[in-house]
């Protein structure tokens, strides 16, 4: 069942549903997970466009060819640069005495060190700039440190398909990942949460700029 997409205040990028794959242990009810939750929940609700807009309003131009539509990373560069403004650590997870030559199957858009809320691993969480390929090695990712037991969990963010529309050519979204969300949930894990989220524009306009394929302008607040 998905969790309810509480709005944290009026026009923010919607939230449309955080929909748990597992849910394992004593993580899902601990005050790491509400630290975990409150703060991915503040970081979408931080992300505007325009930038000093008072919600997120997108051009409506199509993605079909590759040099229109919305650039997509500068959303995710919002959405990282709030997070990190409230503690998460960018592009790499790594435990404190770990030893340097474990490997790992690449970074992670940002992670949260969850030591002084209990003995958790770190978490995790990516918001999707790529396509469907790339939703899934991100999943793959993840579900790879819940089960390895080097992660707490992950959260992938995704658009909805009405969003995806607009954005740059091929881009991951919810609808297109959910057939393969019975393959996470039959992923084995002691004590973690994994999980996506669906986001989406509060609406769509011809008055504001399209936005950039690159990191000018990032979509914050």
């Amino acid at each position: 069942m998905d969790i309810p997409a509480r709005r944290l205040q009026a026009g923010q990028v919607k939230l449309l549903r955080l929909t748990p794959l597992i849910q394992a242990g004593a993580f899902p009810t601990s005050k790491a997970w509400s630290r975990v939750e409150h703060d991915v929940r503040s970081a979408i609700a931080a992300v505007r466009w325009p930038p000093d807009g008072p919600d997120f309003t997108i051009y409506p131009q199509s993605g079909k060819k590759r040099a229109e539509g919305n650039g997509v990373k500068p959303i995710k560069d919002g959405f990282v640069t709030k997070l990190t403004d409230l503690g998460w650590k960018m592009q790499q997870v790594k435990a404190k005495d770990e030893d340097p030559t474990t490997l790992r199957p690449g970074s992670f858009d940002a992670w949260l060190d969850l030591t002084e809320l209990g003995y958790f691993k770190p978490f995790v969480i990516e918001w999707e700039t790529g396509n469907i390929s790339s939703s899934h090695r991100a999943m793959n990712k993840m579900a790879l440190g819940v089960t390895a037991g080097w992660l707490s969990g992950g959260i992938l963010v995704l658009s909805s398909r009405s969003l995806a529309q607009y954005l740059t050519d091929r881009i991951g979204n919810y609808r297109e990942l959910e057939p393969y969300f019975p393959l996470w949930r039959a992923v084995r894990a002691d004590n973690a949460f994994l999980g996506v989220i669906e986001v989406e524009h509060d609406g769509t306009s011809m008055k504001v700029p399209r936005i950039n394929k690159g990191t000018d302008g990032r979509a914050l607040i």
